[in-house]
């Protein structure tokens, strides 16, 4: 149950730039998360236009909880938040906040994509301070990622297409490799929509079964808003299933 949050955010992201433009100001987007049969938890992503040092930006609040019977054995309360400039599509400012368990973590990132570097702040008690780490170009934190795959065309993800990424966890550097396997209809609470199959690969042995034990479902549309994701971990499964949509820019075509 560890970093379930986690596991849902890190699979819904891309490498690159472009402008966040599709996103609506005070957007909020629910899922219901399984761990087997258990109802495990939920998480949350709202969004706010905002500026940060003067210049436009996307304010993006994410956060993760366990609920019920698994609330009283591990309790998850995650918040993550990032600053994503809507020009570049690229992280400014990243939060990660995080209590689950036993375990606690709390970090904040200033990226600075001009020169490739970034710095990193401890804020757990007791504090580390900051340093100051090499960085590549284009790279993404956990949750504008996920905006910048949003920022696509539907042109720009066809069947067949592989995308390489970078993405900033903690205090690492992570690659990973998206692949866009097919489409198909999937059932929702809302209805039956047509969806991209994404498949990410991932390191197998520590948290999943298999190299490609995770498998992703986005809207096949503009929005590209994700509906389910399954991941086989090594003890038990992963489940995320889209439950609420609020103020989503472009009108889903749920039958």
């Amino acid at each position: 149950m560890k970093k379930i949050f986690n596991l849902f955010v890190l699979f819904i992201f891309f490498l690159g730039s472009a402008q966040v433009d599709n996103i609506a100001d005070g957007e909020s987007i629910t899922f219901r998360i399984h761990y087997g049969f258990l109802n495990a938890g939920t998480a949350n992503l709202t969004t706010k236009k905002t500026t940060y040092k003067g210049v436009p930006h996307l304010y993006v609040k994410g956060t993760g909880q366990t609920t019920g019977a698994v609330k009283a054995f591990f309790k998850v309360d995650d918040l993550y938040e990032s600053f994503i400039n809507t020009e570049t599509g690229l992280p400014s400012f990243y939060v990660r906040n995080v209590r689950e368990g036993g375990y606690r973590q709390h970090f904040e990132t200033v990226f600075n994509h001009d020169n490739n570097t970034l710095i990193l702040t401890d804020k757990k008690e007791p504090a580390n301070g900051s340093k100051v780490l090499k960085s590549v170009k284009g790279v993404q934190d956990m949750l504008s990622c996920f905006y910048y795959l949003r920022s696509k065309s539907p042109d720009e993800l066809k069947v067949g297409t592989i995308i390489n990424m970078n993405v900033w966890i903690d205090d690492e550097m992570f690659p990973f490799q998206l692949k866009v396997a097919g489409t198909e209809d999937l059932n929702t609470k809302f209805g039956t929509i047509n969806c991209l199959k994404i498949i990410p690969s991932v390191k197998s042995g520590r948290v999943f079964k298999e190299k490609e034990g995770v498998t992703m479902w986005v809207s096949n549309d503009i929005n590209h808003i994700p509906m389910l994701l399954k991941a086989e971990l090594a003890v038990g499964s992963l489940k995320a299933s889209i439950d609420d949509l609020k103020n989503v820019k472009y009108p889903l075509k749920f039958k």
